[in-house]
């Protein structure tokens, strides 16, 4: 049995997208610029998905606008909101110290611009207050953007609320909600947020497209130029079947979502209560306030690259919090983030379930990672010094 726990990374495209797409590769395959009726066309399968999509998120089809991904609209909502505020005189932007790359390069470059940056410290349960961020806002606040769903922990942020003191403060937010939409519930009006990024791959949707909302009002800045597509803010043909696709997998996402997030919250907590069984593991982020399918733990003794090969090799497939750079294993920093000390977040483990997974799925990631976190810790020098009492135990 080989099981796929790595849906935060991506998704399977669904059937039901794979067959919408697949006429707008071979017989609608117009530019939907042109005026030719094989162009309008593909004009009309484009307004019709703009419209799904905006539905999906109880928005205006106006507010839509499709880009090559969740990191592209990250970069335009930020960008967007800092040339906005910068008219103003207001070159303050806050955000979290766990945030997607995506999110925290883009800041990093505006900082090189003249920007001030505030990342907010995150709780050990990995969860960002309103209050943290009302005391960050200053006269010269222009934008907050916090994701909705941490895509290492899973924790779910309170988004809503946040955007309610956002508003209050005559501030614009933002939300990178790549792993939240088509997992949660997600109503752009009721959570107060202007600006929203997706992306279709993390919700069995095709790869290489996603979407930015952007409510009225906002002066979206172009990031690729080249022509009037978007209505002038993203030059480029439109990727048409990517952009059906997407909005035939978001339908499906959402149709069901109850159903389908009670059932992988089962599957969650058969995961958490399993794990928790290994000796020195520990759960990462609040029990509760999670997304439905991801689990993140550490286990103490081992590090991250090590249980994914073994796991890869018994049949599971899962990713780490570490990432392999220039021959070093750099820690995560998220879990630096929550104040995890650097020997407990080189062993981390994510597994990210959907509804696409099963019972037995579970029982087979619940046999094969205490094998192998016994046999990494049976060959650590680490995990023997821990043992001996030469080291004390951290978890």
């Amino acid at each position: 049995m080989y099981v796929y726990a790595d849906n935060a990374a991506t998704t399977s495209l669904s059937p039901r997208a794979l067959e919408a797409m697949m006429p707008y590769f071979t017989e609608v395959y117009g530019n939907a610029s042109s005026l030719h009726s094989p162009g309008q066309r593909a004009a009309e399968a484009l307004q019709q998905a703009r419209e799904t999509v905006a539905g999906a998120i109880n928005a205006d089809h106006k507010e839509i606008y499709f880009t090559g991904g969740g990191s592209e609209a990250d970069n335009q909502a930020i960008i967007s909101g800092a040339l906005m505020g910068a008219r103003k005189g207001k070159k303050h932007i806050i955000s979290t110290a766990f945030e997607h790359h995506a999110v925290l390069h883009t800041l990093d470059k505006l900082k090189k611009q003249g920007y001030d940056i505030t990342l907010l410290d995150v709780h050990e349960n990995g969860v960002v207050t309103p209050e943290d961020v009302a005391a960050a806002i200053r006269e010269d606040t222009a934008l907050v953007t916090i994701m909705f769903v941490n895509n290492e922990i899973g924790t779910i942020q309170p988004i809503g609320e946040i955007g309610k003191v956002c508003h209050e403060k005559g501030v614009l937010f933002h939300t990178d909600a790549v792993q939240a939409v088509g997992h949660v519930p997600v109503d752009v009006k009721a959570l107060n947020v202007d600006m929203l990024s997706m992306a279709a791959h993390k919700f069995h949707g095709p790869k290489g497209v996603g979407a930015l909302y952007a409510r009225k009002g906002i002066a979206v800045a172009n990031v690729i130029e080249g022509g009037q597509q978007e209505r002038g803010k993203r030059g480029g043909t439109e990727n048409i079947p990517g952009i059906v696709g997407m909005a035939a997998a978001i339908r499906e996402a959402t149709e069901d979502l109850e159903k389908d997030m009670a059932y992988v919250t089962g599957l969650r907590e058969e995961l958490i209560e399993g794990l928790s069984r290994i000796p020195h593991s520990r759960l990462n982020g609040d029990r509760e306030k999670r997304v439905p399918g991801t689990v993140n733990f550490c286990f103490e003794g081992i590090e991250g690259e090590g249980l994914l090969l073994w796991l890869d090799a018994k049949g599971v497939a899962a990713s780490s919090g570490s990432a392999c750079t220039s021959g070093s294993l750099d820690p995560s920093h998220v879990l630096l983030a929550l104040g995890l000390p650097h020997e407990i977040a080189h062993g981390s483990l994510r597994l990210s379930i959907d509804k696409y997974n099963t019972e037995e799925e579970i029982g087979h990631i619940l046999k094969c990672v205490p094998e192998v976190v016994d046999y990494l810790r049976n060959m650590s020098p680490v995990w023997d010094e821990l043992e001996k009492g030469q080291t004390a135990h951290l978890i």
